[in-house]
């Protein structure tokens, strides 16, 4: 089976080889970003089965790259799952259009499961399509 790939979007360092060696651990193959530049080509280069993005990741910022990413016919299908610290992370995933939301500080374990259970449900999605 091959693995799935989750791409990364953030623009702390830790986070993101804190992202890196969870979900290399939980068996996914790992690309990460610092900033949002040429994000669609990007992520058109990797397809990953799901993307983690940071609200404040440089140049767009969350929001609008996950605008330009559901905007997108290639893209559109790929689960974002916004990743924030933020207090009103329920409303910018909203505003984004993002698949789900995880909370900054995170708990392993949720963070794991979160991203499991979107990419299971993209697959679903594609089955019955």
């Amino acid at each position: 089976m091959d693995k799935k790939v989750v791409m990364v979007f953030d623009d702390d360092k830790d986070t993101l080889m804190l992202c890196s060696i969870i979900l290399e651990r939980a068996g996914y193959q790992v690309f990460t970003c610092s900033n949002s530049n040429d994000i669609v080509e990007k992520v058109e280069a990797h397809m990953p089965n799901a993307i983690l993005m940071d609200n404040w990741i440089p140049e767009l910022g969350g929001v609008k790259a996950t605008q330009l990413l559901k905007a997108n016919d290639k893209t559109k299908a790929i689960p974002v799952i916004f990743f924030s610290a933020n207090n009103e992370i329920k409303s910018l995933k909203e505003e984004a259009g993002a698949d789900d939301y995880i909370s900054k500080p995170f708990d392993i374990f949720d963070f794991e499961k979160t991203i499991k259970q979107v990419i299971q449900q993209s697959e679903d999605i594609e089955l019955n399509a």
